[in-house]
C-alpha cells in the first residue's frame, strides 16, 4: 500500500486547526464565563498536536523529507531498507498538496537522484538517476550509455551478486560509470538481454534510469519525467535496515548519496 502521507499530515493539521479555532474562539469564552477550566479532551488534544503537525508538515512541505528505498533498483548506491533525506528546496519552493513551483532555485543536473510522483498515474513515489537533461539525445546500446553521441565510460569493479524480496541470488557485473563527471557504481545482470533505445529528451522533462540497469523500471518503460512530478533530491542515508536479518548498516547511516 503506498499511503499518502503529506495529505494525511495535510488532513491531521487543518483538522486540529480548526477544533483549536473552535476552541479559542467559541468554547474558551463560554468557559471563563461559567468559571470552568475544564477543556474537553478533543479540543485539548486539537490545541497541543496543532503547533506540532504545523511545524512537521512545513518542514516536510518545503525543507526535508524522509523516504524509504523499497525496491533494489538503484542498486549498489541505494539498498533495499535505506531510509534517506530527500532536500525539497534545492529545485524550488512548491505549494504543498497542489506541488505547484512557486520559486525557482535550481534545476536537476545529470547524475541526481530525484524522488518524483511515477508518471502518468502518480499513484506512488520512485526514486532514479537523471541521464538525460531538456535538450539531451540518449541512446543505449549494448549496455553502453551515450549522451549527445559521447560514450559514458563504465569501468569494470568486480563480479558480485543481487538478490531481491527472496529471490536469487543471481551473477551481476559491478562498474563504475562516470556519468560525464558523475561518478557511481551500477549493476549489469549478463544474462539479461540488451535492451536498446535512443530517444530525444523534450524541453521540460527528463529521462531517469536506476543504477540496477537490467533491473529497474524506468524512463525506457514510462517515458519522460515531467518537471511538475518531481518532489526533491536525494541528499543523505539517516539510517539503513538489512530486510533480511534486520540489522543495522551503521556505515551507511549519514553516507551522503552521489
Amino acid at each position: 500500500m503506498n499511503l499518502n502521507y503529506e495529505m494525511i499530515i495535510f488532513y491531521a493539521v487543518l483538522a486540529s486547526g480548526i477544533l483549536a479555532l473552535l476552541d479559542i474562539v467559541f468554547f474558551a469564552p463560554k468557559r471563563k464565563k461559567l468559571h470552568s477550566k475544564k477543556m474537553p479532551v478533543v479540543m485539548e488534544y486539537a490545541r497541543s498536536f496543532f503547533p506540532i503537525l504545523l511545524l512537521v508538515f512545513s518542514v516536510r512541505s518545503f525543507a526535508y523529507e524522509p523516504f524509504r528505498i523499497p525496491s533494489g533498483s538503484l542498486k549498489p548506491t541505494l539498498l533495499i531498507g535505506d531510509f534517506i533525506l530527500v532536500n525539497k528546496f534545492d529545485y524550488g519552493i512548491r505549494l504543498p498538496v497542489i506541488h505547484k513551483k512557486i520559486f525557482s532555485i535550481g534545476e536537476p543536473k545529470r547524475g541526481d537522484i530525484v524522488i518524483f510522483r511515477e508518471p502518468p498515474t502518480e499513484s506512488r513515489d520512485l526514486i532514479k538517476r537523471v541521464i538525460g537533461v531538456p535538450g539531451d539525445h540518449v541512446s543505449y546500446k549494448n549496455k553502453t550509455l551515450y549522451i549527445n553521441g559521447r560514450e559514458i565510460q563504465q569501468k569494470f569493479e568486480q563480479y558480485n551478486t543481487d538478490e531481491e524480496d527472496g529471490e536469487g541470488p543471481w551473477p551481476v557485473i559491478q562498474k563504475q560509470e562516470n556519468l560525464l563527471g558523475v561518478k557511481h557504481e551500477i549493476y549489469q545482470i549478463p544474462a539479461r538481454e540488451n535492451d536498446d533505445f535512443e530517444a530525444d529528451v523534450p524541453v521540460g522533462k527528463y529521462f531517469m534510469m536506476g543504477d540496477n540497469r537490467d533491473n529497474s523500471g524506468d524512463s525506457r518503460y514510462w517515458g519522460f519525467l515531467p518537471e511538475e512530478n518531481i518532489i526533491g533530491k536525494a541528499s543523505h542515508v539517516l539510517v539503513s535496515f538489512d530486510k533480511l536479518s534486520h540489522p543495522v548498516r551503521w556505515s551507511r547511516v549519514g553516507e551522503k548519496i552521489i
